[in-house]
């Protein structure tokens, strides 16, 4: 099992705290996101795609555990995926690096012989911490599942209603999973194009199955300073 790290983001929404470092590198109750991931880290081969200041994560955690995306400023996530494809030898855990969670969840996915999305439940509960509900109807994204199957993933919520899961920025990937979906991406011509489009492509247009695993366990994300705040606070009740 291999471990991708997508960390080639500026994270431009925490402002001045990324002005001179990766969004990862940010710091949570003194100690940066990405360490929260250190024990992953170090069971798995890891390879961390990085962009901005590449070089800080690269004195880090040294060259052989970094792949640089020079297209990172005009790329998203599922681009920084695919320019490691000559490097995938095996089934993969792909991980975005702005989220902070249980590596239990991890070592679930482990158990499971297919491509799989673990997908939080209660995560409202995490997310009116963050915003006002009116504003997690529009940024919050739908989750459809039937038959422990997703069905529709990353599409705008249509009604007052909250789905019951969310992506978790986190996916066990099949290797031969990984070499179909490359074909795809590269068909689509769409370097922009953003992680939870592209499986709703997948799914819909490519008869892809991935399989969804709901988790209670510890996660959360950040995104902008408000989130900063929420992730030093649940932290603490964690303890």
């Amino acid at each position: 099992m291999q471990l991708i790290i997508l960390a080639s983001g500026k994270g431009s929404r925490l402002k001045n705290k990324t002005a001179k470092k990766p969004k990862c590198l940010v710091e949570v109750n003194k100690k940066p996101i990405i360490d929260y991931m250190s024990n992953l880290i170090n069971s798995y081969k890891t390879i961390i795609v990085t962009g901005f200041k590449s070089h800080l994560l690269e004195k880090k955690f040294g060259k052989e555990k970094i792949f640089y995306n020079k297209d990172f400023s005009t790329t998203n996530m599922v681009h920084s995926l695919f320019s490691v494809n000559k490097k995938i030898k095996k089934d993969l855990i792909v991980v975005y690096s702005d989220i902070i969670f249980n590596s239990k969840i991890i070592t679930d996915l482990k158990k499971i012989n297919s491509t799989i999305i673990p997908v939080k439940k209660n995560w409202l509960k995490i997310w009116k911490l963050r915003m006002s509900p009116k504003k997690i109807l529009d940024d919050a994204e739908d989750l459809k599942i039937k038959n422990k199957r997703i069905v529709s993933i990353g599409e705008k919520i249509t009604s007052n209603k909250f789905p019951k899961y969310q992506f978790m920025g986190i996916i066990k990937i099949k290797l031969k999973d990984y070499k179909r979906m490359f074909k795809v991406y590269r068909k689509l011509k769409n370097k922009k194009i953003d992680f939870t489009n592209f499986l709703n492509i997948l799914i819909k247009r490519h008869n892809f199955n991935i399989s969804a695993k709901p988790t209670s366990n510890f996660w959360l994300e950040i995104d902008n300073n408000a989130d900063l705040k929420v992730a030093k606070f649940l932290l603490n009740e964690n303890k």
